[in-house]
């Protein structure tokens, strides 16, 4: 036959059994001490909890980033740089005689690089720099129209709505 053990609590009488054994009287307090359950006490002063935090979320989830306004809007335009165009000649665009073709009508064609071949862009935008180098090199650019770049503002201002 087994014998019972009684309960902690009821063994737990006496000088000096304030604790019953948890060490310091604020120890067994459920979780006050810890700031309560989940999230909650990870603020300014909660060592204990920041590993946990940075193991499921990463460093970036402590401090703010950035400062922005209520109307503040970030430019999401496309932008690529002639030197991964012609890095990427193949995935970009086909051959047609000693020309590459290229397709890039979402995106803004931006000057670094050096331009080799003969390279015709049909692009959204490109800047002063990047189509001086791809001139130079027996090549073009070619950009929408004014007209047909309202039709296109008109359009992606109806899809918003």
């Amino acid at each position: 036959m087994k014998t019972k053990k009684r309960k902690k609590s009821s063994r737990m009488h006496g000088k000096r059994m304030g604790t019953h054994g948890w060490g310091a009287r604020k120890k067994h307090k459920k979780t006050g001490h810890r700031g309560g359950k989940g999230m909650s006490g990870s603020g300014k002063r909660a060592d204990h909890k920041k590993t946990l935090v940075i193991k499921l979320y990463g460093h970036g989830y402590f401090g703010k980033q950035g400062i922005t306004s209520k109307g503040t809007q970030k430019d999401k335009t496309n932008r690529i740089n002639l030197q991964q165009v012609e890095k990427n000649l193949k995935k970009y665009g086909k051959k047609v005689g000693d020309k590459f073709e290229i397709n890039l009508k979402s995106y803004k064609i931006l000057g670094t690089g050096e331009v080799k071949n003969k390279l015709i862009i049909k692009a959204k935008e490109a800047s002063k720099s990047a189509i001086s180098k791809v001139k130079k090199a027996g090549g073009e650019i070619i950009l929408p129209t004014k007209k047909e770049m309202i039709v296109l503002k008109e359009t992606k201002n109806k899809e918003k709505k």
